[in-house]
């Protein structure tokens, strides 16, 4: 904080970051009496948070919306500040309700670093990248490399904060990173060992409505112009609590949570996975993981300080010089590259189809390989080596088996019982589908669409599909 006029002691050590959704974003920041004290403002300020102005929320959506230009950074912003709105709602009944609990500064503290760097180890095009390289390479996710980033970059930072915007915490209280980094991935090996009051406080991060979707929801629909007028937020937090059997929603808050649930399976559907999102995907997955390899040849886990290179703005400079390099390699992606940067789209979608599955033994949905080779065979003779492309994206708009999926699970509270239980669930989201497959299938140009149509419709109607796992 910048030496000079002292201010009011009221406004010591807080600021506001203003926010198109939340008005303003409170953070803490160093008092004028104190200048080497640890703060939010430190976290934000790290070249690891910062790193994330330069990854778009959006993946590859923003070629797609041109309003939808936001970074990672300013949604890591918006779920600390949604974490703390949490923390606010569920103090009361967790101190209540679970023994052994810090004071409520330590809990919203926790909740709302935990939001702001729970996205911390995202890589170019977020999820992308994990598909496509992270995990094929190094068998791992953005949020292993969080995890390391937190425990070995930030942790002093993390240990070294003692209050909340609220107040200060108890003598002896403090941020463990280890504590942040469980919260950030579930499930997370050593969660045994976590203390009772942290584990019903997973949910928060993990399930069906949390910090981080009642984030991206409201602001992706609102930075891509995509309206959202039935999500109620705050009727949401205001029925959500703690009770003895865990984190719990009151009954009266269950028209909120299906409203959310659906405008959740909206955005989908209608933006995440747009049909030209998806066609661009198909494009730069064929060039995605050789291109990476060229320009972060490293192990991320084994070097994480050159993680800080890796990032949207480093990956497309890269590709923009490949077409100038003297390596036949680099000059063959760059020609590609080209090709997705100026939206020179190469699969055209030819047909589109959606199933539902309503039970959890229900039929199976098919994997794109397999579906791919069930329309060759149902294609004429002459078109079994046409080139297409089968796309399969997935949702869980809602748990297959809110009994058993333990980081899915709502527990709905009745005031008539008096007790929390994921029976009324089943009504709840009786129509709402338990998982959606979007099937499209893409082609060089429109020439065979109807014969492409015609053996989809062949192959889904007739054919017989291998189970696969959805995307949550």
């Amino acid at each position: 904080m910048p030496t000079g006029k002292r201010r009011h002691p009221m406004y010591e050590g807080i600021a506001l970051l203003a926010d198109p959704l939340y008005g303003y974003i409170q953070f803490t920041q160093p008092t004028d009496e104190s200048h080497e004290e640890r703060t939010e403002r430190d976290l934000i300020d790290t070249s690891w948070m910062q790193r994330l102005r330069r990854i778009h929320q959006l993946q590859s959506s923003f070629w797609v919306f041109p309003s939808g230009e936001h970074s990672r950074f300013q949604h890591s912003l918006g779920t600390m500040h949604m974490a703390g709105r949490f923390a606010d709602r569920l103090y009361p009944s967790l101190k209540k309700e679970v023994r052994g609990c810090p004071s409520y500064p330590l809990v919203k503290e926790l909740l709302r670093v935990t939001g702001l760097v729970h996205d911390i180890g995202h890589g170019p095009f977020s999820h992308f990248y994990d598909q496509q390289f992270l995990e094929p390479t190094y068998h791992t996710t953005h949020e292993g490399i969080g995890q390391l980033i937190v425990r070995e970059k930030l942790g002093e930072i993390i240990r070294g904060i003692r209050r909340s915007p609220d107040g200060p915490f108890e003598k002896d209280e403090m941020l463990l990173p280890e504590q942040v980094a469980y919260l950030m991935r579930k499930p997370d090996p050593g969660g045994d060992q976590m203390p009772a009051w942290l584990k019903t406080l997973q949910p928060v991060f993990s399930g069906i409505y949390t910090a981080d979707n009642m984030d991206y929801i409201q602001r992706d629909a609102y930075m891509t112009g995509f309206s959202l007028d039935m999500v109620d937020i705050d009727r949401l937090l205001y029925y959500t609590f703690v009770t003895r059997e865990g984190l719990a929603l009151h009954k009266s808050g269950s028209s909120a949570l299906r409203r959310f649930v659906n405008a959740r399976f909206t955005m989908y559907a209608d933006v995440y996975y747009h049909r030209t999102n998806r066609a661009i995907d198909l494009h730069m997955a064929e060039i995605f993981r050789e291109t990476l390899e060229l320009l972060f040849p490293f192990d991320p886990r084994a070097e994480l300080d050159r993680y800080l290179e890796v990032s949207d703005w480093s990956l497309l400079e890269g590709v923009r010089r490949f077409p100038g390099d003297p390596g036949p390699q680099q000059r063959a992606l760059g020609a590609e590259w080209a090709k997705i940067l100026t939206r020179e789209v190469k699969w055209r979608m030819a047909y589109d189809h959606t199933e539902t599955m309503d039970e959890p033994r229900g039929k199976k949905f098919w994997s794109a390989a397999d579906l791919e080779a069930a329309i060759r065979r149902a294609l004429p003779p002459a078109l079994h080596d046409l080139p297409c492309k089968v796309d399969v994206a997935r949702q869980d708009p809602r748990p297959l088996n809110p009994w058993t999926e333990e980081t899915k699970k709502i527990l709905i509270y009745d005031p008539a019982t008096e007790k929390a239980s994921p029976q009324p669930v089943e009504d709840l989201f009786r129509y709402i589908p338990a998982r959606v497959a979007h099937y499209r299938i893409f082609a060089l140009d429109h020439a065979h669409d109807g014969e492409l149509a015609a053996a989809t419709r062949e192959a889904l109607e007739n054919g017989s599909a291998e189970a696969f796992k959805t995307n949550l």
